[in-house]
């Protein structure tokens, strides 16, 4: 009784002249073939857009000075809302965060924006910018000059 099938005794070059008709032989396959198919709709090769614009998300924060004791660093303490996980209400998220501050000017209570720079030090990666107060009076001006032409009334004054 043999262990070998009829097969595997048959001379190795009657199998050489047979070819397959798969191209996935040993991995090796075409590329055209394994490309998506095209709709006639679509062109076949898009082209990018020319100017893609960079996404900046979180590069610039406002916040409150709250620690100003070390040199050319202060300590900003930014407050946002986030809706809290249960509950979906809008709760108050403060973080702190370190900015640098080359000129020592802000002091305790002082708002500032963060603007993300290169890592300055190991937790310092914001420049601190001052922000102008938000209720500032405006300067006044002639009110009675609005469209360019004086009123009557400060007319008959005068």
């Amino acid at each position: 009784m043999s262990l070998t099938s009829p097969l595997l005794q048959l001379p190795l070059s009657q199998f050489k002249s047979l070819s397959l008709s798969t191209p996935f032989i040993n991995g090796s396959s075409s590329l055209s073939r394994l490309s998506k198919p095209s709709s006639s709709i679509t062109s076949p090769n898009p082209s990018p857009p020319a100017f893609l614009p960079p996404i900046r998300a979180m590069r610039s924060m406002q916040g409150r000075v709250v620690c100003s004791t070390n040199d050319k660093t202060v300590s900003v303490e930014v407050t946002r809302l986030a809706p809290h996980p249960k509950y979906k209400r809008r709760v108050r998220k403060k973080k702190k965060y370190q900015a640098h501050d080359p000129l020592n000017q802000f002091q305790v209570g002082d708002f500032v924006q963060l603007e993300k720079t290169a890592p300055i030090s190991k937790t310092k990666t914001f420049l601190a910018v001052p922000v102008p107060p938000r209720n500032q009076p405006k300067p006044k001006e002639e009110e009675n000059l609005e469209l360019g032409l004086p009123l009557e009334s400060s007319l008959q004054q005068s």
